[in-house]
């Protein structure tokens, strides 16, 4: 007999915050067993199927709270639940909670600093064990604990006084008024007391290697270095799942996974997605569902501010006026992406559309060496007090786009005296320490900066979030300015929108001034399904195509 579910108040559309309104065995993967199979236009009563996700880089990162990237992130949403959910239309939902908190339902008290949130009480881990306000409170202080590594501390960092008032009901008081709050708990995704308060070390806890959440999804089977399999929950709380198996498929070639979702043998084009250049094919091949989805991650070189050649400002101004962007996107993405001089998505309402526009101008990248001091020495290469104008360049192996855009770019920066070296490594390496602890000399990588739809970007520019030498943060390019820190500051204890505004728009100037990443162009991602897949929407809130696969099935 089936379980009879509570209706999920998941993609219910209720009021925001008000304070903060702005704010296996290679067998199971062959062709002859992914067909869909045939239902009807609506999900059907118990989870049939199976889609299979084809990714470029392979998912490591179990444990959600730890230092990841946007592909660990389709697992974490399908393994675990947050308190709350940021839809496609940018409104923060119920979760795991009950109601979102405002000072009209007593969940925030009017200055920003008293919460209260009210939890489902439905809700079992996967082993079975009941899920309770202990999870979330051990969750919030996990993330701060000083010996376990936090991918993001900040605004959990304010928290104070948690107190379980119910296994239903969590209280917590903030330090100061942290106005992003709410949309970094659309990301936190709660973890089991019972398993991990017990562990030795959370960090190299087996919980690590086979999660278990309250999502849509149980722990399956992984096969490093291949594909990752999810079962169905049959007691989850909400709505789905649909399917009886969510697959992530590693094909680290961008073209072999192009190929392989041409042929049939995966569903859906995950992270990287069908690279630009197949976008005219794509989209007349029969069966098949391609789109073009704005998104708000950003194509850029990031230069580490570490090195003594980035440390000069004179070089990092020549080294922009150096890229030939227009021709990168014309020719090499086929005019697929857009141009941009932002972290900031234009769609954002604290975008600076006032921002100085690129110009490609190798004379005058030249003029600006040769002002600092920079002299041409052996090879023709520049040389500065015994430094020459030299460094290497990273991406992902197999991404052969950014490969063609590194070689180009490699030119256009010999005809100045600059050595660009290419040193490509697979995703598992590029995206572990030498990313997360800033080991590069430069990369070219694609980042989404805010989180849902908040223009807090503190992890990103803030010197205390640089992970190679404070332990946590995403500040990889080892960026520091103390008015930046002000701002971002100043930024996440107010609530006023307008206000919000001119602070986030001055930090984007600055920014853009310092250029301690070159800006490349915003993604236009190509999406691509086979027909038939239903209830597949992409949400540019999130940085991943899996943020809510408990809805997928075939129609």
């Amino acid at each position: 007999m089936t379980k009879e579910k509570s209706p999920k108040s998941g993609f219910t559309r209720r009021a925001t915050l008000r304070m903060m309104t702005a704010g296996g065995a290679v067998g199971l993967l062959a062709p002859g067993l992914l067909g869909k199979p045939a239902f009807a236009q609506t999900a059907p009563a118990e989870p049939t199927g199976r889609v299979v996700v084809g990714l470029s880089q392979e998912p490591t990162v179990f444990n959600p709270l730890m230092p990841h990237i946007e592909v660990d992130d389709g697992v974490a949403f399908s393994i675990f639940d947050t308190l709350f959910r940021i839809t496609p239309d940018g409104d923060v939902v119920p979760n795991l909670a009950t109601e979102v908190p405002t000072v009209e339902n007593g969940g925030l008290s009017e200055d920003g600093l008293n919460w209260r949130i009210k939890l489902r009480d439905d809700v079992t881990w996967h082993d079975g064990e009941k899920f309770t306000a202990e999870d979330v409170k051990f969750t919030l202080e996990l993330i701060t604990d000083p010996n376990f590594r936090a991918w993001r501390t900040a605004g959990h960092d304010l928290v104070r006084d948690i107190e379980v008032v119910s296994p239903t009901e969590i209280t917590w008081r903030m330090e100061e008024p942290f106005a992003p709050y709410v949309s970094f708990l659309c990301e936190t995704f709660i973890l089991p007391e019972h398993i991990l308060a017990t562990a030795e070390d959370p960090n190299e806890a087996p919980f690590n290697r086979a999660p278990v959440g309250t999502g849509a999804f149980k722990w399956g089977s992984r096969q490093a270095g291949d594909n990752l399999i999810l079962e169905a929950n049959p007691d989850y709380h909400g709505d789905g799942p649909y399917i009886e198996q969510l697959v992530f498929k590693y094909i680290p070639d961008m073209t072999v996974l192009y190929t392989q979702f041409r042929s049939g043998e995966i569903d859906l084009v995950g992270q990287a997605y069908i690279t630009p250049d197949n976008y005219e094919e794509a989209k007349t091949l029969d069966e098949r569902v391609v789109t073009l989805e704005p998104r708000g991650t950003l194509e850029s070189i990031y230069l580490n501010q570490a090195l003594p050649v980035f440390q000069d400002k004179a070089v990092r101004e020549a080294l922009y006026l150096a890229i030939d962007r227009k021709s990168i996107i014309d020719l090499l993405y086929f005019g697929v992406p857009g141009e941009a001089e932002t972290f900031m998505p234009e769609t954002s309402a604290f975008h600076n559309p006032d921002l100085p526009e690129h110009e490609f101008d190798l004379e005058k990248a030249a003029s600006l060496l040769d002002e600092a001091g920079w002299t041409p020495g052996a090879e023709g290469i520049r040389e500065k007090d015994g430094v020459r104008l030299s460094f290497a360049n990273s991406t992902t192996t197999g991404a052969h786009l950014r490969e063609q855009a590194q070689q180009f770019i490699q030119q256009t920066y010999a005809q100045i005296g600059v050595e660009m070296t290419i040193e490509n490594l697979p995703p598992a390496v590029m995206w572990g320490e030498f990313w997360g602890q800033s080991q590069f000399d430069s990369a070219m990588v694609g980042i989404t900066y805010l989180i849902g739809a908040d223009p807090d970007v503190t992890n990103r520019f803030h010197s205390n979030a640089i992970a190679a030498e404070s332990g946590s943060g995403s500040n990889n390019a080892q960026y520091s300015n103390p008015e930046v820190d002000r701002l971002l500051e100043d930024g996440a204890r107010t609530f006023d929108v307008e206000k919000r505004k001119e602070i986030y728009r001055e930090i984007q100037a600055i920014i853009r001034e310092d250029l301690p990443f070159l800006p490349l162009f915003r993604y236009t991602n190509v999406f691509g399904r086979k027909a038939g897949l239903e209830g597949f929407e992409a949400n540019s809130n999130t940085r991943t195509e899996s943020s809510h696969a408990a809805l997928w099935y075939w129609g």
